[in-house]
């Protein structure tokens, strides 16, 4: 069943890998804007395992790793550490959801790019702003979910809970976090990967690290190859991330090993 589930998760890659050779082969699409797989393959190895001073962009990755990891960790948290309680208090008070229900709509509604000339006034280029974008983006669907799961609890379960004595206080842990864990999960997965479409938005400032920034440098000097070699490093690590954030999920909460 595993490999089944393998292959199946690797067809639409393959295809896409296929396709891509047969454009190339065909040079129906000129290589300045879709260089050739072998091409970009080795422009990635350069960028990956190159040292230093072979190339214009060899052994950057590491550090612009280490950058982007940083800003998407630190926005992330954040925004989890704001969301995952207000969307929770909202959802079981009503006068909480009145007093934030309007504003966190209104603002949910202007698009990210709107608060980047903000944000550069506010926090200059760098690591500051990068992580406000971020945060911004990841905090609306972690508050969103967190608030669905936390009205989906019925009554009940809380009234079952208080006639075996569970104070209000442990029916938070005991009750509502278990029962809403499956939306708080959705939340955080779709913030995992909208924080690493932010961070690129937050990276073409011009900072001077970072996958995003690497991206936009590459951009400038017209080399498509290195382009998409940021643009497949940030799909597979948002992919690796994921995985890690279910992982460490299913570590700390005994209710989300039985959701995911």
């Amino acid at each position: 069943m595993g490999t089944k589930n393998t292959a199946l998760a690797l067809l639409i890659p393959l295809t896409a890998l296929l396709s891509w050779y047969g454009v190339s082969a065909t040079g129906l699409v000129p290589v300045y804007l879709l260089p050739h797989p072998v091409t970009v393959g080795e422009a990635g190895l350069r960028y990956v395992f190159g040292i230093a001073g072979q190339g214009p962009y060899a052994g950057r990755f590491l550090g612009d790793l280490g950058a982007s990891l940083t800003r998407v960790l630190l926005g992330f948290s954040l925004a989890a550490a704001l969301g995952i309680p207000l969307g929770i208090l909202s959802g079981r008070l009503a006068l909480v959801n009145r007093l934030v229900a309007s504003a966190i709509g209104g603002l949910r509604a202007v698009p990210g790019i709107c608060w980047l000339p903000l944000a550069m006034i506010w926090f200059g280029i760098g690591i500051k702003t990068t992580v406000f974008l971020v945060a911004m983006a990841a905090f609306f669907p972690i508050y969103q979910n967190a608030l669905t799961g936390a009205q989906l609890v019925a009554p009940i379960y809380y009234q079952a809970g208080a006639m075996l004595g569970v104070s209000r206080l442990r029916g938070v842990f005991a009750i509502l976090l278990p029962m809403a864990m499956p939306n708080i999960i959705t939340g955080l997965r779709l913030g995992m990967g909208i924080s690493w479409a932010y961070l690129v938005l937050g990276e073409l400032t011009g900072v001077p690290d970072g996958l995003g920034a690497t991206i936009m440098d590459a951009r400038m000097l017209g080399q498509t190859d290195i382009i998409l070699v940021g643009i497949i490093l940030i799909a597979l690590i948002g992919r690796l991330c994921d995985r890690l954030l279910v992982a460490l999920l299913r570590l700390c909460f005994k209710s989300a090993r039985r959701q995911i």
